[in-house]
């Protein structure tokens, strides 16, 4: 527990007024229930036995005035402890999101994106109580339960002594339960992160699921990691709801041995009846704070396994490291000996290649060739496992990632819309400029669309673009790399889903474009790289044959089957 509050520590001094305040407000609550419980003794001695008409008329108002006291100390407390918790809360979900989007692209093939999400809202809410609440009812319950045994031991240090006994044994049990609630929580985040990764995959594929009928199917799957996250969630209820019934009962014991000894007490004359019902208020009344604390220190195990998780995370560190020196223009873009190996998997072996600015290079072969590798290593999403790829003949690791990412554009066969307007996924993490928009837009060959659409460049576009054809999509795409004004332009099957019409057009607007950019098209159809000025043909992550169309139909058997 003190090391989760520890680690967020630092971030607490940015709220020293609002702690401050908060202080005072739980000394107000403490002191008010301190008064609240000493209060007793005169109200029996004084009102009842001495008949005191002073006190009648004194003691109601200060009740009146602690309760009140105590209602707003609280109040207080609450909302500026609440306030801490969510913007320190608000500081680490931001700080997380940012840590995973500056992993390597590795790290986001080995985990599913629905535990990403887990992470991000579910475990991080779970460490908001602790951060806020948590911690406020920690001081809060401690200094009240501290004061009101300050009553309890000055009203009468003997019987005082009986309680402290009983009580700090019921810490025995309290702690047994937190230790196993810990290895729960860790259990039930983990399926809850699973029950999040079900449902995104299945809104993902839900064009899947509704051609090939598998609703219930689906429905299924999804019902039996529900019932296992209930099973886990029941099993942590079935602890926790032990801490209070525990405290209970030791509470009784103490209660049962006070009212004895202390009865007797009163019954010989060596305690006054308002002496002991003083101390019987602020022995129960304590008891409610200890219990408090309880459950507190049990919730804070839930807390504990959410950070853990989160630091799991937060620890990692990316292995494609950024180089210090920026990139300005890309004149020639060589391999040497490039491999690429994604585990045991060896995607890339010695290729060479190399390609200056105002050419046009084609990578053509099978599926799983490795022609998508070679794009991988120009953005550095991966280094080469052996081989060095050179820059304008400088190794590409010696420039940072903003340099080298912000001169290329990619267009992939995979289409990424957002769900924003056309104009803002055109100019998408850039300023909008919407003559240069329009200007993209009509290189892609879909400005008149858009044009006749209601609002133009200002039309939404749903998630994932589904309020568009494909081809559109694609055309989108490819409007949103134009609009970079890139050094080089990737094109990995990005007119697949063109008609010939438009994938005439695209072309036209890549050989205007060629003079001054590299160009990489990869393709299986081979009308798309025959504007190509070199062909690479890439088998089983080698370069098997390169040159011109003419050239590599006469001398090389394998093009010439996939040609044909």
């Amino acid at each position: 527990m003190f090391t989760l509050i520890r680690s967020y520590w630092p971030e607490y001094r940015h709220y020293r007024g609002k702690l401050l305040l908060s202080f005072f407000a739980m000394l107000l609550v403490a002191g008010a229930s301190a008064g609240i419980a000493w209060m007793m003794k005169p109200l029996l001695d004084e009102i009842f036995l001495n008949k005191n008409t002073t006190m009648l008329y004194v003691l109601p108002l200060l009740i009146l005035l602690a309760y009140l006291a105590k209602g707003v100390g609280s109040y207080v407390q609450q909302y500026s402890m609440t306030f801490v918790g969510q913007d320190i809360v608000r500081k680490v979900r931001d700080r997380l999101l940012e840590h995973l989007l500056h992993l390597d692209l590795a790290f986001f093939h080995h985990h599913h994106s629905g535990e990403l999400i887990s992470r991000i809202s579910s475990d991080i809410g779970r460490i908001q109580g602790a951060v806020s609440s948590n911690v406020a009812t920690l001081v809060r319950e401690s200094m009240t339960a501290v004061a009101l045994i300050g009553i309890v031991v000055y009203q009468s240090p003997y019987l005082a002594f009986i309680t402290l006994v009983v009580i700090p044994a019921s810490y025995i049990p309290v702690d047994m339960i937190s230790r196993r609630l810990r290895r729960i929580s860790h259990d039930a985040q983990a399926r809850n992160a699973d029950l999040t990764a079900s449902l995104s995959e299945m809104f993902a594929n839900v064009e899947a699921i509704k051609a090939y009928h598998t609703e219930s199917f689906e429905a299924g799957r999804f019902a039996r990691s529900n019932q296992a996250c209930l099973d886990v969630s029941m099993k942590s209820v079935r602890f926790a709801e032990l801490v209070v019934p525990i405290m209970e009962f030791f509470s009784s014991i103490s209660g049962a041995v006070v009212i004895a000894v202390g009865g007797r007490q009163v019954i010989d004359g060596e305690l006054t009846v308002g002496a002991f019902f003083s101390f019987l208020t602020a022995l129960f009344m304590a008891v409610d704070p200890i219990r408090r604390l309880s459950q507190t220190l049990a919730q804070f195990q839930d807390a504990i396994a959410a950070h853990e998780r989160i630091q799991s995370m937060m620890t990692l560190n990316p292995e494609v490291k950024s180089g210090d020196q920026a990139l300005h223009d890309v004149d020639s873009i060589q391999f040497d000996a490039v491999s690429l190996a994604y585990g045991d998997k060896e995607a890339l072996h010695t290729v060479d290649l190399a390609v200056k600015k105002g050419e046009v290079i084609a990578l053509v072969g099978n599926s799983g060739g490795g022609k998508s590798s070679i794009t991988s290593l120009l953005l550095r999403f991966f280094d080469a496992s052996n081989g060095v790829v050179r820059v304008n003949g400088q190794d590409i690791r010696d420039y940072s990632f903003v340099s080298v990412r912000s001169r290329i554009a990619i267009v992939t066969q995979r289409v990424h819309i957002f769900n924003d307007s056309i104009a803002a996924n055109v100019a998408y993490g850039a300023p909008l400029d919407e003559a240069r928009v329009i200007a993209a837009l009509k290189k892609a060959n879909i400005w008149e669309h858009v044009a006749g659409m209601p609002e133009g460049l200002h039309t939404q576009l749903n998630e994932a673009g589904t309020n568009l054809s494909g081809g559109q999509r694609q055309r989108i795409a490819i409007a949103r790399a134009l609009f970079r004004d890139p050094r080089v332009l990737i094109l990995d099957e990005a007119t697949s889903a063109l008609d010939n019409q438009s994938e005439a057009a695209i072309l036209e607007t890549i050989r205007a474009l060629a003079p001054d950019i590299i160009t990489v098209v990869i393709a299986h159809r081979l009308k798309s790289v025959e504007i190509a000025d070199r062909i690479y043909l890439i088998q089983n992550g080698r370069v098997v044959c390169q040159g011109g169309k003419a050239e590599l139909m006469r001398d090389c058997i394998h093009f010439r089957e996939l040609y044909q």
